[in-house]
Order: structure tokens, then C-alpha cells, then sequence
């Protein structure tokens, strides 16, 4: 920690801080919130354009299949995997992508790695016999491995690329689903699991006159190497000779700026607000730390950083990187663990002093490596730790040493102005650049059946946004009582982890276990009591996260919608550890429950 961080704070300095960070929340806060983006549909549809795989036509498909799985990237493949080791034979995987891969089909940015450590974020180690060439993952070494479980699991053998589930449609006395897609198919399916995912379809600022810019310009998502040449390992020659601007500094945008700042002619950056960056240290996987532990090495590591991160004791810290340092800042804030020895009064205050001290650290970073006063002042982030995603990495803070490279800071004007023909315009200064690239992130929480896109019917003709009118109805997350055979994948109802992946593997082992003794049983029909979702209802709603108070203060993001909190939230409060237990504990005393 450096010298100038103070390890106690008085009560004036403590006030002082909460200020500051009221202040700068209020410098960003826009009365439009999440409606200040467009999506990229209609005259912007060409954003989301697949620009890595060609559309092949097909003839519709008439059929039947045993189990449908929506959605292609971590989520889906894990929930393939499982149901072939469940013995479903005859399984259909349908994603809206050229391929399998999900977000890391998406995103080929040049800088792209996974946050987290490769060897608990990327599932499916041992079983796919490989181990990460480094620490922290390359983009395409993620999305190879994707490929590598599809192949390992025969997932390819029946699979719709290009293609959007439009309709599920419940029919009970065939015990069925029929299924409707973009591209004529319909046919039945006994199960169905819709993990569509949040980060695929990617989102515009709503700039005045954006449409008549007359420049190059595409999304992080969408990756134009036809126009800047290289790779995701950079070389982005094409942009030798030209002004380009870069908006967002998210996670997206943390990674990509300094290889745009290495090629390009003249880089701004536009910035509303600030992340927190800190060290990552990337290196070769020291193959010895993992052949020390033996088989069962991958499961070791991801339980050990799941407890870590949401507050369980552990005797050692088997990652010890960035956040297992900070896992007292972001236990409560993610799943709701709190140590019952202490009050809750006593616990806030220390919860407060600690991530003060971080944020301070953070700070205190940027001015050891920014070398223009006022340039590290605008990097500088004052809002509390978890506010926005932490961001790790070597190279972003010593970009803005490059004499090519201008930080433009839009929080005083409530973001970028305008865009005219030939730039963008922040206040009274036009800033002309050739090439835009949008690092603003997805539409979080569009995808599937929250978002009506996909229109769900269950038994006697229930839609299930009717169903879920006052909120999400289910039992664990997974299934609804009139919607039989359906499974759902995601954080509704269910747990949270920064590392997701992790969750996702432990539901789509649920799914595969509660399928494989269904059809041992001779069931057709998988699904909850109203009593039993009622119950599980009245769970989440006494043991929820209480975020909304934490999320009002916060600088406006994805994570509390710009602005404006949700009031309730449906995540399981005690966490994934907690979480995952009770449904081990539920498959081996309970499972029958929901078998017909």
C-alpha cells in the first residue's frame, strides 16, 4: 500500500470522501438513464452484424428431438455437455452466432483476456485434457476451447447457426415443446434450456447526429480487421494515418485503447466515467503449481476462489491475484455473506474504511504512473469499489503518457454533445476523427424471455411474462409450475459470482442430473409445485441482496441501470457456495418433488 494511504481516517476525512463521491455520482447522473443508448436494430442493425461467419441457407427443419439448448456460448455448451453425459442422444443447440462461443465469439477486440484466472474461468479443463497457456486467458484461446468442449461432446452434430428461437409453445398432452425459429424451422422438442445470455447484442450511445457521421465506425463486438488490419494480438496498421476515437472506458475499452494508442496516427479517448485499474501481472501457467495437486485440480481451484470471493473461510489462497485481495469489499456487495460475529452497524463502517483505503490505493496508482497532472486527475476513480467492475491491466494508465493520445472527459457536459459529419463534439470543442470505435458495452438483460422477445406459452395457453408479472416465479431459478421441461440459466433466482462461469457449470450439472433421473424414471414431466415455487419465491424475497441502498450512491453503469436501482433483487442472498450445497442437498432428498 502506498505511503500517502492512510490507515485510519477521521471523521472529517470520512465525511470529506462520502461528499466527493456524492459529487462526482451527480456530475454523471442523466435524467434519460439506460435510454440514453439505442439499440443496434433498424437503421443501426448493422453494428450487430456477424462479420466473422457467413450465413449458409438452409432448408426449414420438421422434426423431433429430445432436448433443445438456446444459446452457444459458456452457459449453453455446459448444459450440452451435461445432458450428453446424461445420456441424451438426440440434442439441438441453436445460437444466433456463426459459432459456438457466446460473448468470446463476439468479442475479438485486440487486447481481449479474461479477468479472471484461466484455470477456475474456463470450464471443462480436465475433461478436455488441455491447460491454459496463460494466467490470464487470450480472447481466442477462450473462444478455441469453446470450440474444443463442442467437438469433445459432439455438439456440432445437430446444431443451427444463424438462428433465432421466435416461439416456445407447451403441449401437454404430448408432453412437448414446439419450437419456432427466424428461419421457418419448427419442430418439437421434450426439454428445452434457454441460455441466451446478456453480453451478445451490443448497444449505441444515443448521440445527436450520430447517423450523419461520415466517418469509419463499428463496435468492439464487431471487430473490423478489414479496416485496421492485425490481430487481437494488435498491429492494427490500417489505422497508421489516421484520427480515431475511442468511447467507453469500461473493461472493453481498458484492453483496447492501448493497442489503438500504439498504431493509430492520433487516439482520443472519451470518457464519462473512470475505472478502477489495477495491477495484473499476466504470465506462462506455471504447468508444475497444477501437476503438484493431481487429478481434481481445476474443481480445487475454482472452489477455493468461489469461497474467497464470497467471504467463506479458506486456509489458503490458491490465486492470490486482485480479487481474492479485495474479497471483503465485494462479499456483501455480490451475494449478501456477512459475518454474523460483528453488527451490522460496526460491519458497514469497517466494510466502508476498507474499500476508502482501496479506492485510495487506486488513486494513488494513477499518479505513480500518469505523468500530466491533469490528465491523472480526470483517470482517477471516487465512487465505492464495486460500483462498476473492477478493471486490471499493465498498459492502460501509461497509454496517456504517449504525446498521440488525448483524454477527453465528458462528465461536466452529461457525455459527448453531438457528432457532426466529420467528428465529435464535447461542449464548444469539435475533436474531427476518421474512425469512431464504440466500446459501449451490451444491452444487459435483453436476451431471452425477460426481454419478450422470445414469447413463451406453458399449459393452457399461460404466457410466461404473465406468469412472471410480478416478478420472476420459479424453484432454484431452473423451473416454473405450468411451464414443464423448461430450464433457465442466469442469476434470477438463483446465485452470483463475479466468477459466472462457475455458477453456470454447477447448473448446467443440476440440469443434467435432475434430466438424467427423470428419464431413469420413466418421467415426462420435470416441473415444480405452485407450493414449491411459492416457497422458493418467499426464500429470495427474505434473503435477497439489500443493493439498493449501495447502488443509489454509486456512479451511474449497467450495474445499478444507470442510475436507477432496482427497488428488489432476485439473486439468492447467502450466496453460491451456500446456494450449491442446497442443491446437492435437494437432488439427494427431494428431486422427486418434481418428477411426473
Amino acid at each position: 500500500m502506498s505511503p500517502s494511504i492512510p490507515h485510519r481516517f477521521n471523521a472529517e476525512e470520512l465525511e470529506g470522501l462520502r461528499t466527493r463521491y456524492r459529487t462526482e455520482r451527480d456530475r454523471r447522473i442523466r435524467p434519460d438513464g439506460a435510454t440514453q443508448y439505442r439499440r443496434a436494430a433498424g437503421e443501426f442493425g448493422y453494428y450487430a452484424k456477424d462479420p466473422y461467419t457467413e450465413r449458409v441457407e438452409r432448408e426449414p427443419v420438421r422434426d423431433r428431438v429430445e432436448a433443445t439448448v438456446i444459446g452457444g456460448g459458456f452457459g449453453g455448451l455446459l448444459s450440452g455437455a451435461k445432458l450428453r453425459d446424461a445420456g441424451v442422444k438426440s440434442l439441438r443447440m441453436i445460437d444466433e452466432a456463426g459459432d459456438f462461443g457466446g460473448t468470446w465469439y463476439w468479442n475479438r477486440y485486440p487486447g481481449i483476456h479474461c479477468d479472471i484466472e484461466a484455470t477456475v474461468y474456463m470450464p471443462l479443463l480436465e475433461e478436455a485434457g488441455y491447460v491454459p497457456k496463460w494466467r490470464y486467458a487470450p480472447g481466442e484461446e477462450i473462444r478455441q476451447h469453446c470450440i474444443g468442449i463442442a467437438k469433445r461432446f459432439e455438439l456440432y452434430d445437430d446444431t443451427m447457426f444463424h438462428t433465432k428461437v421466435t416461439e416456445l409453445t407447451w403441449d401437454d398432452d404430448a408432453a412437448e415443446w414446439h419450437v419456432k425459429t427466424d428461419r421457418g424451422d419448427e419442430f418439437t422438442s421434450r426439454y428445452v434450456v434457454i441460455s441466451s445470455g446478456t453480453l451478445t447484442q451490443p448497444k449505441l450511445p444515443g448521440i445527436p447526429g450520430i447517423e450523419g457521421y461520415r466517418g469509419h465506425t463499428f463496435h468492439t463486438s464487431r471487430w473490423d480487421y478489414g479496416y485496421t488490419g492485425g490481430d487481437q494480438t494488435g498491429g492494427l496498421t490500417g489505422l497508421a494515418d489516421k484520427k480515431v476515437a475511442v468511447i467507453g472506458t469500461g473493461a472493453t475499452g481498458i484492453q483496447v485503447i492501448p493497442h489503438v494508442a500504439e498504431s493509430a496516427e492520433q487516439l482520443f479517448v472519451f470518457q464519462r466515467t473512470p475505472s478502477s485499474v489495477d495491477f495484473r501481472g499476466n504470465r506462462p501457467t506455471d504447468q508444475s503449481v497444477l501437476d503438484s495437486v493431481g487429478p481434481g485440480w481445476q474443481r480445487e481451484r475454482m472452489e477455493n476462489f468461489l469461497n474467497l470471493v464470497t467471504g467463506a473461510h479458506v486456509e489458503t489462497d490458491m490465486i492470490g491475484d486482485g480479487w481474492t485481495a479485495t474479497a471483503k469489499l465485494q462479499r456483501q456487495l455480490l451475494t449478501g455473506t456477512i459475518d454474523p460475529t460483528i453488527s451490522e452497524e460496526e460491519r458497514e463502517y469497517l466494510d466502508e474504511i476498507a474499500d476508502f483505503r482501496k479506492m485510495a490505493e487506486i488513486r494513488d496508482r494513477v499518479d505513480s504512473i500518469v505523468t500530466d497532472p491533469e490528465t491523472a486527475e480526470k483517470l482517477k476513480p471516487w465512487y465505492r469499489y464495486m460500483c462498476k467492475r473492477p478493471t486490471f491491466s499493465d498498459f492502460y494508465l501509461p497509454t496517456f503518457n504517449r504525446p498521440n493520445v488525448t483524454l477527453v472527459d465528458t462528465a461536466d457536459t452529461g457525455g459527448i454533445t453531438r457528432m457532426t459529419e466529420t467528428g465529435i463534439v464535447v461542449g464548444d470543442t469539435e475533436y474531427e476523427v476518421d474512425c469512431i470505435i464504440f466500446a459501449t458495452g451490451f444491452e444487459v438483460g435483453i436476451s431471452g424471455v425477460l426481454s419478450g422477445t422470445l414469447p413463451v406459452t406453458g399449459r393452457d395457453g399461460m404466457p410466461l411474462l404473465g406468469h412472471w408479472a410480478r416478478g420472476p416465479r420459479t424453484l432454484h431459478g431452473f423451473y416454473s409450475h405450468g411451464f414443464p421441461n423448461l430450464f433457465h440459466l442466469g442469476s434470477m433466482q438463483n446465485a452470483a459470482s463475479v466468477n459466472f462461469v462457475h455458477v453456470l457449470q454447477e447448473q448446467a450439472t443440476h440440469i443434467g442430473a435432475v434430466v438424467a433421473e427423470a428419464n431413469s424414471r420413466g418421467a415426462k414431466r420435470i416441473e415444480p409445485s405452485a407450493e414449491a415455487e411459492q416457497a422458493w419465491c418467499d426464500t429470495i424475497s427474505q434473503t435477497a441482496p439489500k443493493q439498493f441502498g449501495f447502488q443509489s450512491q454509486c456512479t451511474p453503469g449497467y450495474y445499478n441501470g444507470e442510475g436507477n436501482p432496482r427497488q428488489v433483487s432476485f439473486s439468492f442472498g447467502p450466496g453460491p457456495v451456500v446456494f450449491h450445497e442446497l442443491l446437492r442437498n435437494w437432488r439427494a432428498d427431494n428431486i422427486d418433488e418434481i418428477l411426473s
